[in-house]
């Protein structure tokens, strides 16, 4: 599917490459960044990313922050974000659902992988020895600390399931005995387990998967030219603007395929995620 889409924008491409509107551009681009799972953004960052694509495009360029995944979801369903910085959970559900359309991966760690841990003494050996503890996963959202783990573990019920604010926390409460076990990034554990010395994690699952890097989307609004423009000039920018927006022009988008499946299977069971116990699969079930 996605690399149907792919064809579809080279194609585009072509086609417009030679029909560009001679007229300045008119309207409104709206900048959805999303920062839950890649660092806080601001819209000081994007500043000279926002008055270059204003300039280049000869349009008003709105960028619109968020830090949760309810608001994004909302924006992304409404239509109201031309563009979007979107991690890799959210544009999974962004690709798959609502008809956005991948332009450029967003700069990241590469190879991540979600890893559920426990403290080294702890009696769980596999995950069906989850069933009826408590686990803490991280910003909803999140494809390491959220969607991952609850895929990985669907079909068991929890006693409870907690949320972390940040990887460091996730860590925190499993090393005060507040939680069985804890989700995160294999990244993020490495950086931040030795702040907890002398306890020791074990990691009691690592997913076989690396997940891809977050993306640029385009929204399914975007007319054709305008589309082709926004390209252009995204790709044309210099290494220095890039950067500081945090996407990578010249590399090749991923592909979404399995994350895709995975956001699909538990987003149907995540409204039940907050109950106690909490059942991990779906109602009729």
């Amino acid at each position: 599917m996605l690399s149907r889409r792919l064809f579809l924008l080279q194609i585009i491409l072509l086609l417009t490459s030679c029909d560009r509107e001679k007229a300045p551009l008119r309207g409104r681009l709206i900048v959805g960044v999303v920062s839950y799972g890649e660092g806080q953004r601001s819209i000081e960052q994007f500043t000279n990313f926002s008055n270059y694509l204003s300039k280049r495009l000869k349009t008003i360029v709105q960028i619109e922050p968020t830090y949760n995944e309810v608001k994004a979801i909302e924006q992304i369903e409404r239509k109201v974000w031309s563009l979007v910085f979107a991690p890799p959970g959210l544009a999974a559900i962004a690709i798959s659902q609502h008809q956005y359309f991948p332009l450029f991966p967003l700069e990241g760690v590469n190879n991540l992988r979600s890893v559920i841990v426990v403290l080294k003494d702890s009696p769980l050996q596999k995950l069906p020895d989850l069933t009826n503890q408590v686990l803490i996963l991280g910003e909803v959202g999140s494809a390491t600390g959220y969607y991952l783990p609850i895929f990985n573990l669907y079909g068991i019920t929890l006693a409870e399931v907690r949320f972390a604010p940040t990887p460091k926390t996730v860590l925190e409460a499993i090393a005060n005995r507040e939680v069985a076990a804890g989700a995160l990034s294999r990244a993020e554990f490495d950086r931040y387990r030795g702040e907890f010395s002398p306890t020791q994690f074990r990691i009691l699952f690592s997913d076989p998967h690396n997940i891809p890097p977050g993306l640029v989307l385009a929204g399914p609004t975007v007319e054709r030219n305008l589309l082709s423009e926004i390209h252009q000039v995204m790709r044309s920018a210099s290494p220095d603007l890039a950067r500081s927006a945090g996407y990578l022009p010249n590399a090749k988008v991923p592909n979404y395929d399995y994350l895709i499946k995975v956001v699909e299977r538990v987003r149907p069971i995540a409204e039940r995620i907050q109950q106690k116990p909490a059942p991990l699969y779906e109602q009729n079930r």
